[in-house]
């Protein structure tokens, strides 16, 4: 067999740096999202802050990412609609020239019991957590490819994809899809040289979220091993590892971010 060509491999000190990289993270108005697009801009990247609803606070976002110096565009798109997702692309290749990752955020989790959950209640999470990263996989990896560059996609799961919760069986089978949606669009996108993969975060601390979840909480913080609650830098940092050159030959994975929940016993 002959020699196998390697690419040529960055300095350490330069793994981390996405200076110029255009980046479009889903539902980044807040929360992971805000978190994830905050910590690629300190990294260098410029990002596109999608969100659907709440402007005021993805428009904060998109301003302090500016104070850092790097651009950052606020575009409103709801990424379960195929026109919409369009739209999105186009106006960020319009305005980078070019798409280098896409963090599939987006997603809603509200409570319903199996038995009372109307057919609304269903589509709504369905779509809002699978239908858009199909969606924003499609239109970002077809721009990659005409790029002919190589290309991050990164699907923001969760630790229920695997081992689900009460009241959340449609939020349950939509990660549970994330998860092989992830491992599917990996292995037909290889060859175009994008890699995909999927964060399972834990329970993520929000404001509010002891007073609105107080039970919650103190389940969460009583089994996880690491005994703390998750925070949206500790799954950004993840996305930029899995972005960077770092794991340039990792592709279809799903990393864990749950300070070690899913370790917990069942029995």
């Amino acid at each position: 067999m002959g020699k196998v060509k390697r690419k040529e491999i960055p300095s350490v000190e330069d793994m981390f740096d996405f200076s110029n990289k255009a980046v479009i993270v889903t539902g980044a108005g807040r929360g992971i999202g805000a978190g994830i697009a905050i910590r690629f801009a300190e990294a260098g990247a410029h990002i596109v802050v999608n969100y659907r609803t709440n402007e005021a606070s993805a428009n904060e976002v998109a301003e302090k990412i500016k104070t850092m110096g790097k651009k950052a565009i606020l575009i409103r798109a709801d990424v379960s609609r195929h026109n919409d997702v369009e739209s999105l692309v186009k106006d960020a290749v319009k305005t980078f020239g070019r798409i280098d990752i896409l963090i599939n955020n987006a997603g809603t989790y509200p409570l319903s019991a199996l038995l009372e959950m109307s057919e609304d209640e269903w589509n709504l999470v369905i779509n809002t957590n699978l239908r858009s990263v199909h969606l924003c996989t499609q239109a970002v990896a077809r721009q990659m490819i005409n790029q002919k560059h190589e290309g991050a996609i990164i699907n923001i799961a969760s630790i229920e994809g695997e081992n689900p919760a009460p009241q959340h069986s449609h939020y349950n089978a939509a990660k549970g899809g994330v998860l092989m949606y992830t491992r599917a669009s990996a292995q037909e996108l290889g060859k175009y040289n994008i890699r995909v993969n999927a964060v399972s975060p834990g329970l993520i601390w929000k404001e509010g979220l002891e007073k609105a979840w107080p039970d919650g909480v103190r389940r969460y913080l009583k089994t996880v091993p690491l005994k703390r609650l998750g925070y949206p830098d500790d799954v950004a940092d993840t996305c930029l590892f899995l972005a960077s050159p770092a794991s340039r030959w990792i592709t279809g994975v799903n990393l864990r971010v749950d300070g070690g929940m899913i370790t917990s016993t069942g029995y």
